[in-house]
């Protein structure tokens, strides 16, 4: 049963202006979309900043710096040493959101973790399609674990998190990483992760109109990430379909009502199943983003605090 909270926000929803999903433009789409929380928490402080890019990719022109945003925790005023750092990954279906939509959770996840949250602004498709934002994800673990000391984190304790598409990304940043033997990362955080291009599951089915996100939306938002269809053959695409043997421990979170709640499912199985330690949660009567709602939905910021035990 959905729970009486978000049955509101979906009324609310369903009289909101809409665009027919064929007539929609990403730069349409982006316009839309506005800071998802207003109530957010106080940090030590915020510290925006630029990936700066290797020689040869200024050399060649062929991208921009990246643009990150660092959170300290409260609790850090009295630390003395390093502290841990949360890479964090915005969802939005890897074509729109920003450091701004997501600026609330960040803040959440700093306080309740104790870390440094490293949130990423990654290029989005379709001007920058894959592999472009797992190869900025990757450029900013790398970036964080040389610079590790100056920003007063503990190289060896970095941790990934990201929501939706952002799931996908600090997914596959664990396996870029393994695969390049690149810096060690300690756990991987996944919220109602997107795993899967095929958009098939009996979830996405189930729910595919009427609970926020639709299996259109994702059918869509796949279609500007990928382009050529040939990109979904490739093992960091569909990570149903990767090897996932040898990879860091995972809490994955998934919520009843969305169509990604199957591939969540399916995707903390198969981590368990090559021997990765696995915890996973659905979380009954909820949808889609539902911890980007914390104004409305306060099971979604009980969920962030809970991931770390507080």
């Amino acid at each position: 049963m959905l729970a009486p909270e978000v049955k509101v926000l979906l009324e609310y929803m369903r009289t909101q202006p809409s665009v027919a999903l064929a007539d929609l433009t990403p730069e349409m789409m982006r316009a839309q979309t506005l800071p998802l929380s207003e109530n957010s928490e106080a940090v030590l402080k915020v510290v925006n900043t630029l990936i700066p890019l290797p020689a040869k990719d200024n050399e060649a022109g062929s991208k921009d710096p990246i643009g990150v945003r660092l959170y300290y925790p409260a609790s850090s005023a009295d630390v003395i040493g390093a502290l841990p750092a949360l890479i964090f990954f915005h969802g939005g279906g890897f074509v729109g959101c920003d450091l701004d939509t997501h600026d609330g959770m960040c803040r959440t996840l700093c306080n309740a973790s104790g870390a440094v949250v490293v949130s990423v602004d990654y290029r989005l498709a379709p001007e920058a399609r894959f592999p472009a934002a797992p190869e900025d994800a990757y450029r900013a673990l790398l970036w964080l674990s040389q610079e590790a000391e100056t920003l007063g984190v503990d190289a060896a304790a970095i941790s990934v998190c990201g929501d939706s598409a952002g799931g996908n990304l600090a997914a596959l940043l664990c396996l870029l990483s393994r695969d390049r033997q690149g810096p060690a990362i300690q756990k991987q955080i996944l919220l109602y992760p997107v795993t899967s291009p095929h958009c098939d599951t009996d979830s996405h089915h189930k729910f595919a109109e009427g609970y926020f996100l639709t299996r259109e939306q994702m059918q869509w938002f796949w279609q500007h990430y990928l382009g050529d269809t040939a990109n979904a053959l490739s093992p960091y695409v569909d990570l149903l379909a990767a090897d996932l043997a040898n990879l860091p421990p995972a809490v994955i979170v998934t919520a009843e009502y969305d169509p990604l709640c199957d591939e969540g499912k399916l995707y903390a199985d198969r981590l368990a199943a090559e021997g990765n330690h696995v915890d996973y949660q659905s979380v009954a009567g909820q949808i889609h983003g539902f911890c980007s709602f914390a104004d409305f939905i306060p099971k979604g910021r009980e969920v962030l605090v809970g991931l770390f035990g507080a």
